[in-house]
């Protein structure tokens, strides 16, 4: 686990030594235990690198790395699973190989020699973003692995090309040219993050999740392209094969599948835990990590001082059942406070999924005992955990079933009263209720009524302010879909692959990156193990959803480790009391950030709008939480910035 970046000219440049090492200087929290530069001032390309020493700690795991030949030279972040069994490929295939060190970047460069750059991503089961370049025909090719586990942004400013693991060492050297992307900015206030390829500055782009690209010259590059999609021919056949399986056999395919992933990723030269936070996934996880461990596996928990956002009980049972050396911290609204000034550094450009809260404290945690620690991202969208996607489904079907018609003089009617009038109209109801129906929620079912498909309904759904609110000045509204929507497959396939294609990686992979690295720990996922979710896409709906209930085929894995009465209580999710927190200690910090004057002054919000927002909610009767906290953690990454 690591940080990259690297400049190319493609002509000879005196001062690019100088410029790689302010970038990797901001990458050291990636990797505290080694640093490296490799310059051709002739060709114009240097490659820096931090290091986080997890396998082949010796100094033969040292990056940037040449081949053998000396024709290539790589930048690696990540971490390259089956990496020993490449290695018996590559010798089994030629006579005699010698190797320095046992390091993951050692053999994946012999695996490029041998076979090629794209054919060796297909071969990869890992996490990585790649930086390659090859001297004999001077080109650079980027690769990022296929969920969107490790980062990699890139862009042309003036004459070089640049990239780096994390923005902030592209904007060091960026001589002031970068500008806030609007319509990034728009996409972010939406979803509460930036969806790939974009991000905040204009030019500056993500890699995709499962994209390579190659580059001749600074000004050459070509559309990035997948080298892996969800839903190939060969997931096809799979999913054909698995057709005529019993449930049991399955279940049996999908343990044993799991039990590979975290076989391979428990591989580490440095003591390694798991984040535990006693639901479904992370309980999977541990159960599989303790089956094939001859020592107690680590673990820990982040709980809350507010009872009804805590889990840690659920967590601390789950640990004693399974033999774990447990360990927790309860979070209390001042600790919190404290770390929120550094959420812009940490998360770089804006982000505000508010449980980037808790996974930053956890990850510190973690890190005072572990080096690596396991998580249970992915499972909710690879086995339909979240209960959004069957309540969607249902209201699409209602709403589809009426012509057009008839829904757009409803939809008018809803919203022939403003939000504020169907507040005032609505007071009558007891308090609780009015947290639930309120004035915005019935113009934004007036909005769902008029989709014109389940994708543009399960966007709308998954966003906070919405295209028409024109809460960002001098922005075009956008598309619906920032990624492809698949038509042709059951509905809650398609809000599925919707979030994995954009929400996982764009979210939750972000938060769990930047919180964890921030901290120097490596975060692994083995339910983003490829394989396992080729197998969840493959698998029939039916083992995914019954009797109403999500993750049918993972419960019956963990049924075979841990009791159902320890797992078996209603989904919360790692969420924090934010509205109180808005309202209590928080509430000053808040109102320094949505100073209307400052808003104003800034020109990229509509400062009225924001102000009303926030009046709504400090009054009490209305929680505005989710769309107050994208605005702030947008205001708090710009005041950050002019420091």
């Amino acid at each position: 686990m690591c940080g990259i970046a690297g400049i190319a000219y493609w002509r000879p440049e005196s001062g690019l030594p100088q410029r790689l090492l302010r970038m990797t200087d901001l990458l050291t929290h990636r990797g505290p235990d080694d640093q490296g530069h490799w310059v051709d001032a002739e060709a114009g390309i240097g490659l820096g690198h931090r290091r986080l020493a997890i396998m082949d700690l010796s100094p033969q795991g040292h990056q940037p790395m040449a081949s053998n030949s000396g024709r290539y030279v790589l930048v690696f972040n990540g971490e390259i699973y089956n990496f020993a069994g490449l290695r018996d490929e590559l010798e089994s295939e030629q006579q005699s190989v010698t190797w320095r060190g046992h390091s993951d970047t050692e053999i994946l460069l012999a695996c490029v020699e041998a076979w090629g750059f794209q054919p060796t991503l297909q071969k990869l089961v890992g996490m990585f973003a790649i930086a390659l370049w090859d001297r004999q025909t001077a080109s650079l090719s980027l690769a990022r692995d296929r969920m969107g586990e490790k980062p990699l942004y890139y862009g042309v400013i003036g004459n070089r090309f640049i990239f780096a693991s994390e923005l902030k060492a592209l904007r060091e050297i960026s001589d002031g040219q970068l500008a806030v992307d609007r319509e990034a900015l728009a996409d972010f206030l939406r979803f509460g993050y930036i969806p790939a390829p974009q991000s905040i500055y204009s030019g500056i782009s993500k890699l995709s999740p499962g994209h390579m690209l190659t580059l001749h010259s600074p000004s050459s590059a070509e559309v990035s392209r997948p080298y892996w999609v969800i839903g190939d021919a060969s997931q096809s056949q799979l999913r054909e094969q698995l057709t005529a399986c019993g449930d049991d056999e399955l279940v049996d395919r999908v343990h044993n599948q799991l039990q590979e992933a975290v076989r391979l990723q428990m591989v580490s030269d440095v003591p390694l835990g798991a984040f535990l936070s006693g639901g479904v996934d992370s309980s999977a996880i541990v159960a599989l990590m303790q089956s094939q461990s001859s020592q107690q596996i680590r673990t820990y928990t982040i709980g809350f001082e507010e009872s009804s956002f805590d889990e840690a009980p659920y967590a601390k049972a789950v640990a004693q059942h399974l033999g774990t050396e447990h360990t927790e911290m309860i979070v209390s609204a001042r600790s919190a406070a404290e770390i929120i000034p550094e959420l812009p550094l940490i998360y770089d450009e804006p982000f505000a999924d508010s449980s980037q809260i808790p996974t930053t404290l956890v990850s510190r945690l973690t890190r005072q005992h572990v080096t690596v620690s396991l998580s249970g991202d992915g499972g909710d969208e690879l086995f339909a955990g979240y209960p959004r996607y069957q309540i969607t489904a249902a209201l699409w079907r209602r709403v589809s079933q009426q012509p057009m018609a008839l829904r757009r003089p409803v939809s008018t009617m809803l919203r022939s009263l403003s939000p504020d009038t169907w507040d005032s109209m609505l007071r009558v109801l007891p308090n609780a209720q009015r947290q639930r129906i309120n004035g915005r929620r019935i113009h934004r079912l007036s909005h769902l009524m008029l989709s014109g498909s389940l994708g543009e309904m399960y966007v709308r759904l998954m966003s906070q302010w919405q295209p028409e609110d024109g809460l960002v000045l001098g922005c075009k509204e956008r598309s619906f879909l920032s990624v492809p929507w698949r038509q042709d497959v059951d509905p809650i396939e398609a809000m599925r692959r919707w979030d994995v294609s954009q929400y996982l990686p764009d979210d939750l992979l972000v938060k769990v990156d930047r919180a964890s690295m921030s901290a120097s720990l490596e975060s692994r996922a083995p339910l983003l193990d490829h394989r396992v979710v080729e197998l969840a896409f493959a698998l029939p709906q039916r083992m995914l959803v019954r009797d109403g209930v999500g993750k049918w085929v993972l419960r019956r894995v963990l049924d075979r480790y841990v009791p159902r009465r320890l797992i078996d209580r209603p989904k919360a999710g790692f969420s924090v009391p934010l509205a109180d927190w808005l309202r209590g200690p928080l509430r000053a910090w808040a109102e320094s950030l949505l100073n209307p004057l400052t808003i104003l002054n800034q020109g990229y919000l509509d400062a009225h709008k924001v102000s009303e927002m926030w009046r709504q909610h400090i009054e009490g009767s209305h929680d505005r939480s989710l769309y107050l906290w994208n605005v702030l953690m947008f205001q708090a990454w710009l005041s950050a910035q002019k420091h």
